[in-house]
């Protein structure tokens, strides 16, 4: 009897001896088998995932630190050269003696409460006090000193002036006026500053000995302050109550920095400062991007209004305001600037093109990065021939928000490179470097990068 020979079992086979055994054929048939396919991501999904990486760039940081830093020193010396410049005459523009009595002063603050803290006494003392404070306030937030407490007295004295002489402005009071109140809420002392320059030791000397020195001077400032809003709040000096109104802002304000303090201190696996840094990192992101708007809308409400003007539309606006004693401090080079037509012309209808145009470029980074530096152009040149520094520093230190990091960063770079060369100068036995804030985002050092990225949790400033 003949025997018969069941066939082979490929499968059996591939299992007995493995892939090997098979042959490549049989290894892209199983290969083949065993892949799952994947399927398209469906619109939602991709819908989902962008929301889900914007919501994570926006809390895991505070974006824009060189922009914030160069809005904190532009406004702060804006504000800071016209409180030196005004020095002399303080008294007659802000003072109780002023043309804008302190009567008349009491009676329209009474109708739109507007706060000012020159209102708690007409006593000339008084207001020799707030004028000094005002100033070390503007030249410690320049510095970033302290920059969250130097805000606040930043924003008081920058209200107390304006609020007190309402008439005294060139329209720049009205962009610094809205921008101090801005840079309360702004981490803007990221890079730049002395607080950097102390965070960034602090680190260091965790990483070398384990330890860091206590931080007493935060606390007793905040102290301090505390004390100062306490006596003015049961003094009835601060108007509103406690459900709204100034009094609950400083208030709020106060307890916050507060918070972020002790919650600092604590050491524990919920990490409380990371859930605070995520809200501060929202609250900075968030008014970033009105301080933006803002910009965009001032431009845009000025060209639009220009439009609509008749001097603007036949090409002669630039004319008259040239020819005005006011705002003529240079009467040669004003005639000199209108006595062409043509050049009259150009300069009016390119002034109503790059307002109304700016805020659209903001979609093309080439065209909004040259528009931006014909309207700062502008502006310096606003300062020499209309002379109107401090409005045209005003704008201009509005418009750096827009500005790309990699040209503040290479302009940061330069700056301390000419203070190394200074300081070398004044102080030979210094050495090269000279202790200051560092760049962030600079390549570390070998014996630095293991560091580094330990300490880095969150919001690093």
């Amino acid at each position: 009897m003949s025997s018969v020979t069941p066939p082979e079992n490929p499968a059996n086979n591939q299992t007995a001896a493995g892939p090997a055994a098979a042959g490549p054929a049989a290894v892209g048939q199983t290969a083949a088998a065993q892949t799952v396919p994947v399927r398209p991501v469906s619109p939602l999904g991709r819908l989902t995932a962008a929301i889900g990486n914007g919501i994570t760039r926006v809390s895991d940081r505070a974006l824009g630190p060189y922009q914030s830093a160069i809005i904190r020193i532009g406004f702060s010396a804006t504000w800071l050269l016209f409180l030196l410049r005004e020095f002399p005459h303080r008294r007659e523009l802000y003072g109780p003696n002023g043309p804008w009595s302190w009567e008349l002063a009491q009676q329209l603050i009474g109708t739109n409460d507007a706060f000012t803290v020159l209102m708690w006494s007409d006593s000339m003392v008084w207001f020799e006090i707030v004028y000094a404070v005002a100033v070390l306030a503007t030249l410690l937030l320049l510095l970033g000193w302290r920059t969250r407490a130097m805000s606040v007295l930043f924003m008081v004295g920058v209200l107390s002036l304006q609020n007190r002489s309402v008439f005294m402005g060139d329209g720049g009071d009205n962009v610094l006026h809205l921008m101090a109140i801005y840079l309360v809420f702004v981490r803007c002392a990221q890079v730049w500053s002395l607080d950097a320059r102390r965070a960034r030791r602090t680190r260091e000397r965790l990483e070398r000995d384990g330890r860091a020195p206590e931080d007493r001077v935060g606390p007793a400032l905040w102290c301090v302050l505390g004390f100062a809003l306490l006596v003015a709040t049961f003094g009835g000096l601060i108007p509103g109550g406690l459900l709204g109104g100034w009094l609950t802002f400083f208030w709020g304000l106060w307890a916050v920095h507060g918070l972020f303090w002790a919650a600092g201190r604590i050491e524990s696996d919920t990490k409380p400062r990371v859930l605070l840094d995520i809200v501060g990192n929202l609250t900075h992101n968030a008014v970033l991007l009105v301080i933006m708007a803002e910009a965009c809308l001032i431009y845009a409400a000025a060209g639009w209004y220009k439009v609509q003007g008749g001097r603007w539309q036949d090409g002669t606006a630039a004319y008259y305001p040239l020819h005005l004693d006011y705002f003529s401090p240079w009467a040669a080079l004003s005639d000199l600037m209108t006595s062409s037509g043509t050049m009259v012309m150009l300069v009016t209808y390119g002034t109503v093109i790059v307002q109304v145009a700016f805020p659209f470029t903001l979609f093309n980074r080439r065209v909004k990065n040259v528009l931006l530096a014909v309207m700062m152009t502008e502006h310096a040149v606003i300062a020499v021939v209309l002379g109107l520094p401090f409005f045209s520093l005003a704008m201009i230190a509005a418009d750096a928000v827009f500005l790309p990091t990699s040209f503040l960063k290479r302009v940061g770079r330069l700056v301390a490179r000419a203070r190394d060369r200074v300081v070398r100068r004044v102080l030979p036995g210094r050495g090269a470097e000279v202790p200051g804030p560092r760049d962030p985002e600079r390549s570390p050092l070998p014996q630095e990068k293991e560091s580094a990225e330990q300490a880095h949790v969150g919001f690093t400033a």
